[in-house]
């Protein structure tokens, strides 16, 4: 008899753990994904968090997950369909039925799959594959909580505990599965557990078992081998957006020469940019946890006068209660990075799922003619360039820039090949220096080239200056309430935005040169609409795609694409709010629309479906 097992060598994969959030879902999903990273995989995460705090456990509303796509080429989105499931629990199987493949690979917990657990899954029978019409999988059942207390009965520890490896015995499962060796995984859990060292070997010896199991029922179940990526040489590690984003903000501040401060209040799904900052004294990093959004704006605000780079860091709601300090800093003409990691709204919404429903806000949501630059992050590893790019804009034309990212993309990892900071652009600050006369010199003199005032700090010497929140006379720097000065302070205010175009990136168009239809998006959905436009080149169709960073000024090139192509969509996940910005910067521009507000990342093929709908219209 050949108990050999049967191998499927594949270019891509998507896995998916999912369970209680007392599970260690998230856990598991990171160790893998790191595992995939070293191995040399290419990949993309989506860890999906409930939006309820304590729901009850075994209950639908309570399921967390974290899904992984990997593969041997460039991996651009976490994947439609799943290839291979853990379900630690019913709930997790219900919620999760509707995207599995036809022969989808399956690990279930039957210990957690008793009449009791069904039931709070709301199932009616006793055969929950039945109910769900899930007939054609490949089901791995095995009673994980019976070997898992079997297997650390010799250790001194509580029955609680004991069940919280659960994870590292599915986790060296999928080890087995996808011939990851366990050298790696070991070394990961002694460091995630290291001011515990009996915890950490109870969780290694939860994850050698999973993996020898694994062994033990091979000719059940097929094991998938993904070669590594042809990616460029270079020194990689998993990092999320959050994380990203600082590291691009602390990277400004260095290329500036300038102290990085930030002043922020904890927001879902912001707050681990804060905790980032906190974490990085050793980088000479300001943090300080401020008592409610207002005031950490107001910090930033400080900071950025006394010659730092000020940055906030918030979501939807947040933005909200700072808008009349973006106001101040639009008319102080301070640098200031607001970050915005979108969710889903109006008010708290669904605060741990994903949209991009705050543009307006960004664009316009202050009083008064408050023109700030808006960028938009289009992937994890892009928000190091996103965050870096608004660090340089709000230093050298002296304005706040508002980076919006978002739930998906903050929370969400992937492989990034860490940059060398030489190859980056300069960061030069405006400063008062460059103003050779300082007896002539006012709070807004301005380079007559870009319209960007003059920056002094306090204490340089002659240079002794206010600047506030009421109108200022163009040439004095006196408060004026005269028509005249306020309408030249609005007007150069807006022509320094304006100008700002002409130090950005151009836009560029992915795809067939000659194509019948642009697809048109902005920020976090480009690895959706990328695979999109891929996947209908594999059909024949003429598809090409144009993905906004830079949103407020737009590029210089903007007009002349979008009106290049005879069908235009702009697809977003909110209900057209780009698309009205558009409207408004090009005369006749009416493109076709695709929004969805569903708190989740596009589904790319139904993307796929809806541009040929378009093309064939």
């Amino acid at each position: 008899m050949n108990n050999q097992p049967v191998v499927k060598k594949l270019d891509q994969i998507v896995i998916r753990f999912s369970g209680d959030s007392g599970d260690g879902i998230q856990l598991t999903g990171t160790i893998f994904s790191n595992l995939s990273a070293i191995f040399g995989n290419d990949l993309s995460t989506f860890p999906d968090y409930p939006a309820e705090v304590r729901a009850p456990q075994g209950s639908l509303s309570g399921i967390s997950g974290f899904q992984i796509h990997l593969g041997a080429k460039k991996i651009h989105t976490p994947g439609d369909k799943t290839d291979v499931l853990v379900a630690m629990n019913p709930a997790a199987l219900k919620m999760n039925a509707k995207n599995l493949k036809s022969d989808s690979v399956v690990i279930y917990d039957t210990d957690s799959f008793q009449q009791k657990d069904l039931e709070k899954a709301l199932f009616k029978t006793g055969d929950p594959f039945k109910e769900l019409g899930l007939t054609h999988l490949q089901v791995v059942a095995a009673p994980i909580s019976t070997m898992v207390r079997d297997g650390l009965s010799d250790f001194n520890i509580e029955n609680k505990t004991v069940l919280r490896c659960k994870n590292m015995f599915t986790l060296g499962l999928v080890c087995w599965l996808f011939e990851r060796s366990l050298d790696s995984a070991v070394h990961l859990v002694q460091n995630k557990f290291a001011g515990k060292p009996v915890i950490a070997q109870a969780n290694i010896k939860a994850l050698i078992d999973g993996y020898n199991y694994g062994h033990n029922i091979h000719a059940s179940v097929a094991i998938y081998r993904i070669e590594s990526a042809q990616i460029p040489p270079g020194f990689y590690r998993d990092i999320n957006g959050n994380t990203a984003t600082a590291y691009g903000l602390i990277a400004a501040a260095e290329k500036a020469g300038l102290k990085l401060f930030l002043g922020s209040y904890p927001i879902t799904p912001a707050t681990e940019i804060l905790q980032e900052f906190a974490l990085r004294k050793d980088l000479g990093v300001i943090a300080v946890q401020a008592e409610d959004e207002i005031a950490g704006i107001c910090t930033a605000i400080g900071a950025s006068f006394a010659g730092c780079l000020g940055v906030t860091t918030t979501s939807g709601p947040g933005l909200a209660l700072k808008s009349e300090a973006i106001g101040l800093a639009v008319i102080a003409e301070l640098p200031l990075v607001v970050v915005d990691v979108q969710r889903g709204g109006p008010s708290t919404g669904m605060p741990t799922k994903s949209e991009q429903t705050d543009l307006l806000q960004a664009l316009y949501g202050r009083n008064g003619e408050s023109p700030a630059v808006v960028l938009a992050a289009t992937s994890p590893t892009d928000c190091f360039d996103a965050a870096y790019w608004a660090g340089k804009l709000a230093v050298e034309h002296m304005t706040p820039v508002i980076l919006l990212t978002d739930g998906f993309l903050a929370n969400g990892a992937a492989a990034w090949r860490i940059p060398n900071l030489d190859e980056y652009p300069a960061i030069l600050p405006n400063y008062v220096s460059k103003y050779s006369n300082s007896a002539t010199w006012k709070p807004y003199r301005r380079d007559p080239e870009t319209h960007v005032r003059f920056w002094a700090v306090p204490g340089t010497e002659d240079f002794a200056h206010r600047i506030g929140g009421l109108e200022k006379d163009y040439d004095t720097g006196a408060i004026s309430t005269e028509p005249l000065n306020h309408h030249r302070m609005v007007t150069t205010r807006q022509a320094k935005i304006d100008k700002i175009a002409e130090y950005i990136p151009k836009l560029e168009v992915a795809g067939d040169e000659n194509a019948d239809l642009l697809i048109v998006g902005w920020g976090g959905t480009y690895g959706h609409l990328y695979e999109a436009m891929e996947l209908m080149q594999q059909q024949g169709k003429r598809v090409a795609l144009a993905t906004f960073r830079f949103i407020n000024p737009l590029p210089t090139n903007t007009v002349e694409i979008l009106t290049r192509y005879p069908k235009v969509v702009v697809a977003e996940q909110n209900k057209g709010q780009f698309a009205a910005y558009l409207r408004t910067k090009i005369d006749g521009f009416n493109p076709y629309k695709f929004g969805r507000v569903k708190g989740q990342p596009f589904v790319v093929s139904r993307l796929v479906e809806e541009f040929i709908k378009i093309m064939e219209n």
